[in-house]
C-alpha cells in the first residue's frame, strides 16, 4: 500500500513546503504567530528524556496542543493503574530512532502494535490520541494519526508502515528531502522528518 504525497512534497522546489513549515512554527522558532501545536515538540523536553519509558501529566499537557486531550479516567489509567504495563511496552519498543531505518514490515506481536492496542483499550482513547502520545515518546519512529492526515496521505486503513515504505524507497528520499525541508525552515533538530511530514501534510489538509 502506497502513500498519496501532497503537491508541496512532489513539487520540484520546497519553497510551498518550507512556508506550510513556517507559518505553522512561526517565522522564528516559538515565535510569535505559530500554531499551538509547535508547543507540542518542545514542551518538557528534560522530562521528555528522562521519562521515555513511561507516560507523564506533561505527556497528557504536550497533546492538549495537538488539540486533543486525555479525559480524567483514562488519565488515571495511563498514569497510574496500568503505568507498569505501559512501561513495560515502552520498554519492549525499544529508544526512540528513525522510522526509514525499520527494514521489516510490523506483525501482529510488534511492540509497537502492542502498545497502540493497550492505548486504545483505555477509556476513551482512540487511534489519534494513542498515536499522539506514542509521537510524544518516540517522535522518530511512530507517525501521528488524524483524519486530516491520513485524507492527505490515503492512510486511513493502515498509516504506519505504508509511511514507513515511502520513506525507505529510493534510497530514503523522502526522509532526506524532510530532513532537508525542516533545514530550510530553520527548525531545530528535535522535530522529526515524521513531525514535518506531519506538520506539511495537516496544513495542506485544512487550508486547501
Amino acid at each position: 500500500m502506497s502513500i498519496t504525497l501532497p503537491p508541496p512534497l512532489t513539487a520540484a522546489a520546497d519553497d510551498d513546503a518550507v512556508a506550510l513549515l513556517m507559518s505553522y512554527y512561526g517565522r522564528t522558532y516559538l515565535g510569535d504567530g505559530c500554531y499551538t501545536g509547535a508547543f507540542f515538540d518542545s514542551w518538557a523536553p528534560q522530562n521528555r528524556i528522562a521519562d521515555s519509558n513511561r507516560f507523564t501529566a506533561d505527556d497528557l499537557v504536550a497533546i492538549t496542543f495537538l488539540s486533543v486531550a486525555v479525559k480524567a479516567g483514562a488519565a488515571r489509567e495511563l498514569l497510574v493503574t496500568r503505568a507498569a504495563r505501559f512501561a513495560e511496552l515502552l520498554d519492549a519498543v525499544g529508544p526512540d530512532r528513525d522510522l526509514v531505518d525499520e527494514a521489516e514490515q510490523l506483525t501482529p506481536d510488534a511492540p509497537i502494535l502492542l502498545l497502540e492496542d493497550e492505548l486504545r483499550a483505555v477509556t476513551d482513547v482512540g487511534r489519534t490520541i494513542a498515536t499522539k502520545l506514542m509521537a510524544r515518546k518516540r517522535p522518530r519512529l511512530v507517525p501521528i494519526y488524524d483524519v486530516v492526515v491520513g485524507r492527505v496521505l490515503s492512510t486511513v486503513a493502515v498509516h504506519r508502515d505504508p509511511i514507513r515504505e515511502a520513506l525507505r524507497a529510493d534510497d530514503g528520499a523522502l526522509h532526506t528531502r524532510l530532513l532537508t525541508i525542516r533545514s530550510k525552515a530553520g527548525l531545530p533538530d528535535h522535530i522529526s522528518a515524521l513531525r514535518v511530514l506531519d506538520v506539511i501534510c495537516w496544513m495542506h489538509g485544512t487550508t486547501q
